[in-house]
Formats: C-alpha cells, structure tokens, sequence
C-alpha cells in the first residue's frame, strides 16, 4: 500500500514550515530543507533521503549555544530544550561526518560548528574528566539524571568520545580551525581519569561518581551490553588507562556474560536471553568495527548479526499477536511508547516497534533493514516520518505513534547506515593510534591492526 498522493502533496507544503519555528545553529547556506515523502525512489535514493532528513535533529535542532544535540525534541519529565546529552552528542558528531562526506554541508562550517562544541565542553562541568549524562545546553552546568546521579557519567562520555576520536580523525587538513579542533579534541581525551573509575584499584570499571554523592550509584559495569565501547577506550586512555584485568576479570566477569544458546535457532554466544534490546549491538558499534573483530570471548560479527537475527525471528513468528508485526515491521529496543520509556527486547515486548532499532542495524541485516525502511517509509509514513525522519516509536496494536525523537536514537540511524554504505565511520575511529593500541592490550584482533580496511 502507498501513501495517497495528498498526503505526499501536503508534506510538501507542509513540512518547511515546521524549520521556522526551530533557532537555527546553522548559516543560511547549510540550512537542509526537510521533504515530505517521495514515491519511487531507488534504494540508495531513499538512505539518503533518510539520512539527510534524520541528521537534521543534529543540524537545525542543535542547541543554539553549545551546538550539542538536545536530549529529545520534546517536553518530557520536568524537562525540555535546555537538557543536551553528552552521549547523543557523540552519535551526533559522527553524523557531522557523514553529512560532510554526503555534502550536505560544507566541511568549513561542520568543522566550526564541532569547534564551538568542544570549546563549550572545555568550559562545562566535568569530574576527574568525565562528563555528565545531561548539562544545560546554555551554561554547561549539569542536570542530573537523577537524584543521586548527578556527576559523571563514564558510558555517556565514551559515547561522546567515541564522536570525538572519529571527528579528529577526519579533520585532518592543515588550517587553523581543523587544527584546533583536533588540539582541543585531544587536550579533553589526555584528561579523562579512566584509573579513577576503577574505585580505588578494583578490576571492574564503575558507571557514575558524584562530588555530592560519591560512588552511591554503585553500578560496577559488566558484560555484555552496551558498554563494551567504555573499556575499550579506558585501555585505550594515554594518561590514566586501565589495566587489561579490569577488562578480564571485571566485563567478562558476570553470570549474563557468556550464553551459547539458541533462539529461535540462532546461536547468541553472549549476553541475555534473547539478545537483549538492539541498541546492545549499536552504541559501542558506531566506531568499533565488529567485522573480523574478535577476542577470547566472541566474534563479535557473529554475535551483532545473530543478536539482530534473533530479534527479527521474534518481530516475524509474533508470539503475542501484536499488531502490525512481521518480515516488514520488526526491530525491538529501548524508547519511548505508550506508557513512557522502556527497553523493549524478544522478553519485554510491549507491541512497540522503534525504527532505530532496524535501520541501525543496516549493516548486520541490509535485506531485512531495507525491506523495513521501505515499510516505515511508503506505508506508515503519514504516521511517522517527520522533520527529523522517523519518530521515535510506534504502536500499533494500541494505535499509538510517537511524536517524539530522541538523540540517542536518532544518531545511530544515521551513522550505521553510513557504515553499511561505506564503512566511513568504522575506518575513522579504527584508525585512531590509541584504539588500536588499546585492542591489542586486551588481545582483540581485527584486520585493522595489519592496517586494512574494511
């Protein structure tokens, strides 16, 4: 089924109304222009479309003063425009790249607009180097997520860093403002305290400190999950790295780590049952290659694409009989729905489907990702698409559809996308000197260590 030509009409006349009413962050000449749905369109037409439409949240919607990307596009939980997020900031800042790289806009002005943000990050509230989860947008104080958590906030910043290693990495010509912002760049990164987060020498790395609270959020991190990124980087540290046993006996080290069974007769060699939600094979994975990444743990293409084939299976067979699902309409992973915010997987299926979890996973299932996207697209797109691409979430066993975006979800779309298409951001961030130092001391292998490309 297509969408009715005037509703394709509409979205025309519509849709460059909504920039209007956005501050921009942006010069006249960078500005993209949204668009409504466009029948028949080729494959790479449409990734495109979706790509340079999504990267907008980042472009048009960042924050006026720092540049970082707002945590949501809207009011939710006592909070609104002012929040930024520093792990969404990343996911935003490898966008950057890709939109450079698609010519979206212009190197010049995607490469000051990364400067404003890391001169405002050099100046906000930071602890022991590391960032909080949220500041204001505007003073660069931070917000806490919660009561207690109120100061750094190590797997958001390694999300944040693993945006900025990539950006230094790209910008790389020899002018004063490339130069600069790859000065800055590494002044923040020699400056996080990886050691610190070990809480006084224990051999597991620790998610949250607080100068008013301490370690009180006690959350020692172990696989597997989202986080492997965070150790990676903590033995990639040049100043205050950590030993590879905080890796071996601390991540590896818990009884969800290791599985080896089978769902739906896939294979997951680590994790939770099931997989978990999507974004487990996402956040760490922007600029981790999984492609001929392994340890003594996992090949982790292996467990991305089994993880992601699991999923689909449950979206596919529908065990539940939720509305909607199928070979056209899967992908299960934390968002907002219609009772809040969750973290949705094969064993937390509440009927919502969250297109970032599909299209993320471009590069683990292009036939699946794409027969999705096409779905999300043409068929539910009166419902869906928007100013900054797709909403956050659906559902339609309850006829709920979000109005919402989130950074966090946004950002992946556009860079594992970009990675499926051409590996832009995996061959940047693996080209970093200190990641591939840090691989080797926790004894990965990749074919990037013999310095090849994917």
């Amino acid at each position: 089924m297509r969408t009715p030509l005037l509703f394709i009409i509409s979205m025309f006349l519509i849709l460059p109304v909504f920039a209007q009413h956005q501050k921009k962050a942006t010069s006249g000449a960078d500005i993209i222009k949204p668009v409504g749905i466009l029948p028949g369109l080729s494959d790479e037409e449409l990734l495109d479309v979706v790509q340079r439409q999504t990267f907008r949240y980042f472009w048009d919607f960042a924050h006026p003063v720092s540049g970082l990307a707002r945590e949501r596009s809207n009011e939710a939980y006592g909070y609104g425009n002012e929040v930024v997020t520093t792990g969404g900031t990343g996911f935003g800042i490898m966008a950057t790249v890709v939109a450079v790289e698609r010519g979206w806009i212009t190197r010049d002005s995607a490469a000051r607009h990364l400067l404003k943000m890391v001169k405002f990050l050099s100046k906000s509230d930071s602890y022991h180097g590391v960032f909080p989860h949220w500041l204001n947008g505007s003073t660069g104080k931070t917000i806490p997520f919660s009561r207690k958590d109120d100061g750094a906030d190590l797997v958001e910043s390694s999300y944040l860093f693993q945006g900025l290693l990539t950006a230094r990495q790209y910008f790389s010509h020899d002018n004063p403002v490339e130069s600069e912002l790859r000065n800055r760049i590494n002044w923040l990164w020699s400056d996080i305290e990886w050691d610190w987060f070990t809480r006084g020498g224990q051999e597991v790395l620790y998610w949250h400190w607080s100068p008013n609270n301490d370690w009180a959020m006690n959350f020692a991190v172990r696989g597997f999950n989202e986080c492997l990124i965070m150790y990676v980087l903590a033995a990639s540290g040049e100043r205050h790295p950590v030993s590879p046993a905080v890796y071996h006996n601390g991540w590896a080290q818990s009884n969800f780590f290791k599985n080896g069974k089978e769902f739906y007769g896939i294979k997951l060699p680590l994790g939770f049952d099931y997989g978990g939600p999507l974004f487990f094979s996402h956040y760490s994975f922007l600029g981790l290659n999984p492609k001929g990444l392994k340890d003594r743990y996992a090949d982790y293409w292996e467990q991305n694409r089994n993880h992601t084939l699991i999923n689909h299976a449950h979206c596919v067979q529908n065990p539940d009989h939720f509305k909607g699902y199928g070979e056209n309409c899967w992908g299960l992973t934390a968002s907002d729905n219609h009772e809040g915010y969750n973290a949705h997987s094969p064993d937390n299926d509440l009927g919502v489907i969250s297109p970032t979890a599909a299209l993320s996973a471009f590069p683990y299932t292009p036939e699946f990702s794409m027969a999705a996207l096409k779905h999300f697209y043409y068929d539910l797109g009166d419902k869906i698409w928007s100013e900054y691409g797709f909403v956050d979430a659906f559902n339609e066993s309850k006829g709920w559809y979000a109005k919402s975006h989130l950074a966090i979800d946004q950002g992946p779309i556009i860079v594992m996308i970009e990675n499926y298409r051409s590996a832009l951001l995996w061959n940047l961030f693996m080209s970093c000197p200190e990641i591939q130092q840090g691989l080797r001391k926790l004894d990965f292998s990749t074919p990037y260590l013999n310095n090849q490309k994917q």
